[in-house]
């Protein structure tokens, strides 16, 4: 290459100068990042709140008001730990307690079926539930928040508990649209079948394991009630 090739190449750039440039747009980047996420966690958290607070009010009928508890091997707490499941017991405005609900959920179709449901220790059963988060099928999978003949498995699905009080006296279960014979068994959408199924099995799953220790807990939830 001769001098005059040389002069009409362009400049490079030094290797040291392009990791400035990079350094500099990466920290920029997670700098923004950051202050995105520090600016809208309390507006999520709020939005949180509140989506629980209504979901709370429809899965405990009757329910104005509800405190958050962390439920472990060593009771109730107040703050949450690794090994605590969260519940919220709501109270009435004479401030009786009504009922406990606590979130489940279970592989739908599409994804992920995550529901919040309501138990109430008077009947030993569960009054009702929300889907919180799903992605099932429009027209099909989706029925499981508003059909009304699927909702209604929920008035009071039978979640006794056995009599060693080790589980649930009998498994929380889906069956065939139409097939239903006892209180707790949850009656299937036709055709939508695997979306019955999950809600069933999310269910099935969390009261088999939560309601045992939930249960020797409920005379502190009631001593909560006066509480403001």
């Amino acid at each position: 290459m001769n001098e005059a090739q040389q002069a009409m190449q362009p400049p490079r750039a030094s290797s040291t100068l392009m990791m400035i440039v990079l350094n500099g747009i990466a920290m920029l980047a997670g700098f923004l990042v950051v202050m995105t996420s520090q600016l809208t966690a309390p507006r999520i958290a709020e939005n949180q709140r509140i989506a629980i607070e209504q979901a709370v009010s429809k899965v405990i009928p009757g329910a104005t008001r509800h405190r958050e508890f962390h439920l472990g091997k060593d009771g109730l707490r107040s703050e949450p730990g690794a090994d605590t499941t969260t519940i919220y017991a709501g109270y009435d405005d004479q401030d009786h307690l009504l009922g406990v609900a606590a979130r489940a959920a279970a592989q739908g179709y599409a994804d992920m079926i995550y529901l919040l449901y309501g138990y109430d220790p008077t009947c030993q059963c569960i009054r009702g539930i929300k889907v919180l988060k799903f992605a099932e099928t429009p027209g099909l999978g989706d029925k499981i928040t508003h059909d009304a003949a699927f909702q209604s498995n929920f008035d009071a699905l039978d979640a006794r508990l056995a009599p060693d009080g080790q589980g649930l006296a009998h498994a929380i279960a889906k069956v065939k649209h139409g097939t239903k014979q006892h209180d707790w068994e949850i009656d299937a959408i036709s055709g939508a079948t695997i979306s019955s199924t999950a809600v069933g099995k999310a269910l099935n799953q969390s009261a088999q394991a939560l309601l045992p220790q939930l249960l020797p807990h409920l005379q502190e939830l009631r001593a909560t009630e006066k509480r403001p």
